[in-house]
């Protein structure tokens, strides 16, 4: 019989690109995934997409069941939405602060969409970025907070863990490496943004415990410090997501940190007050649902 989550499942195909992106996105093992899709296949007698196309391509059938899906979930996802509000109350407000710089890149799209799902749910920024930003939960100044810290004092949402690399010029002395281990950061000048070092994933993980010595300078806007790790004037570590336009059009250069990377998870923090609210719910899942679309290099936390 078909279910709603089969509708889910294969909408989470089309908007995730591959079935490990799709099984993160629905918190799903891989496995589970799979077997929810052949008992679907055995039921209709054939395939529902091309197994080895990039992004997925679908069959006949699976295009159908696609526009089944388009038609039925909206409808299902509102009248979720509209008994959420009969019986919490239709107001609330989300003052959203920021410890990620970069997470600019996405969260603008993510709130247009937030808008347009609660209208009547006022959120808005906390101005400036915050290197501590859940201090700001504790004195009721936010009501939301998206950043590195996993605190039990509140309600943690997890969204997805992304690498950090290194960036620098074309001509860089480093170049011609193929991973950058600490020692390659001795003498060199760190670009970043102007918070504490140890809010710095690069220097408390890497350079710190390998004694190395540096040099740092900073700037507040990314394309500030892409502009000087261009100019040689330094180099930078910044998430994945935020560079793959400058590398991909060889404005700079990128290479992953140590040989398993340099990973950083970014959670949603609310008061306990706000973990029941469905508009907090709904606020992560456009996150994860947009940022799995979107964000390549990217692994969704469940």
């Amino acid at each position: 019989m078909l279910e709603i989550r089969h509708l889910r499942t294969l909408s989470a195909l089309r908007s995730a690109g591959s079935l490990v992106r799709a099984a993160q996105l629905l918190n799903l093992t891989q496995s589970a995934l799979s077997h929810q899709i052949k008992l679907l296949e055995d039921r209709y007698g054939g395939p529902l997409f091309e197994r080895k196309s990039v992004p997925i391509g679908f069959t006949a059938t699976g295009a159908r069941l696609l526009r089944l899906a388009d038609t039925l979930l909206p409808e299902i996802e509102q009248a979720e939405r509209d008994v959420a509000r009969l019986m919490q109350g239709d107001q609330g407000q989300l003052r959203v602060a920021l410890e990620c710089h970069t997470c600019f890149d996405w969260l603008m799209p993510v709130m247009d969409e937030f808008r347009r799902r609660w209208p009547e749910v006022e959120i808005d920024l906390v101005s400036g970025f915050h290197s501590e930003p859940v201090e700001l939960l504790r004195a009721g100044n936010a009501d939301l907070v998206i950043g590195s810290d996993y605190s039990a004092q509140y309600a943690t949402y997890p969204l997805f863990r992304f690498e950090i690399l290194t960036v620098m010029a074309q001509k860089h002395r480093l170049a011609n490496h193929r991973r950058l281990a600490a020692a390659d950061f001795e003498g060199e000048t760190l670009i970043t943004y102007p918070v504490p070092e140890e809010r710095i994933d690069l220097i408390r993980e890497v350079l710190w415990p390998a004694g190395v010595q540096y040099s740092r300078r900073t700037a507040e806007l990314t394309v500030a410090i892409l502009q000087l790790v261009a100019s040689r004037r330094g180099i930078a570590a910044l998430p994945n997501w935020a560079i793959k336009n400058y590398v991909d059009y060889d404005y700079v250069i990128a290479r992953p940190v140590g040989e398993a990377g340099l990973w950083s998870d970014l959670y949603v923090s609310v008061p306990e007050a706000l973990r029941q609210k469905a508009y907090v719910a709904d606020f992560v899942k456009v996150i994860r649902e947009q940022c799995a679309a979107s964000l390549d290099g990217i692994k969704l936390l469940s």
